[in-house]
């Protein structure tokens, strides 16, 4: 979900008014991929990264994000969505963490959607924090290490039940991955378009899908 910042800019906005309006746009997408009979949306909100940006837009963020957790949960939940969060706890506040458990507690036994939210996350730390975990499982007479493969080392990733994507959506016209599931797109479908995520529609989510859809997915066979 990129271009928050740089479509308020465009509109002559503080940047906080574009992450308001890229976070009403989940609501809308959320409800729309439900609509849709979509099985998982995973949503990139905040990387290991975005640390780096101004106190005063992360401090805004991380408001953002307890005030979803607080007033929006119990709206999915309503309708049958389930809610998971993957990345690293820390520095995450306590008070976040905590609310965070509450709403996925709250959703799991819900069967419909399944919204994933990307927060302190980065591809190269799940796969860092993975191996050790491995690791440690492997001193601990766990496993040998001959029965290490992709398969027992997938075991060790944040979420390792749910199915790798099929298609990632891009927003921003940005052409890269940006450390988002670098594990997982080994052979995911990529989409871009040069929409900012706050201009990111239903139309525009089902444009995606739709050119999805004409796509030959062959996984390294020949068909």
């Amino acid at each position: 979900m990129d271009g928050n910042g740089r479509w308020a800019r465009k509109h002559g906005l503080p940047r906080s008014a574009g992450h308001q309006r890229g976070i009403k746009r989940i609501k809308e997408i959320v409800k729309s991929a439900s609509e849709l009979g979509i099985k998982i949306l995973t949503l990139f909100a905040f990387s290991t990264e975005n640390w780096q940006r101004p106190k005063r837009e992360v401090d805004m963020l991380m408001r953002a994000f307890l005030n979803f957790l607080e007033k929006d949960i119990s709206e999915l939940n309503k309708n049958n969505i389930c809610f998971r969060v993957i990345g690293r706890g820390k520095p995450l506040s306590e008070e976040l963490l905590n609310k965070i458990r509450q709403a996925e507690s709250l959703t799991s036994s819900n069967s419909g959607l399944t919204v994933v939210l990307a927060l302190n996350y980065g591809g190269r730390t799940e796969i860092v924090d993975a191996a050790a975990r491995l690791f440690e499982s492997i001193q601990k007479g766990a496993y040998e290490i001959s029965q290490v493969s992709e398969e027992t080392f997938s075991r060790f990733l944040y979420a390792p039940d749910l199915p790798s994507p099929d298609l990632l959506i891009r927003t921003s016209g940005e052409l890269r991955l940006s450390n988002f599931l670098l594990w997982q797109l080994a052979y995911t479908e990529l989409y871009f378009t040069k929409k900012y995520w706050p201009d990111f529609t239903e139309d525009d989510l089902i444009k995606a899908i739709v050119e999805y859809q004409k796509r030959e997915r062959r996984f390294g066979r020949v068909c």
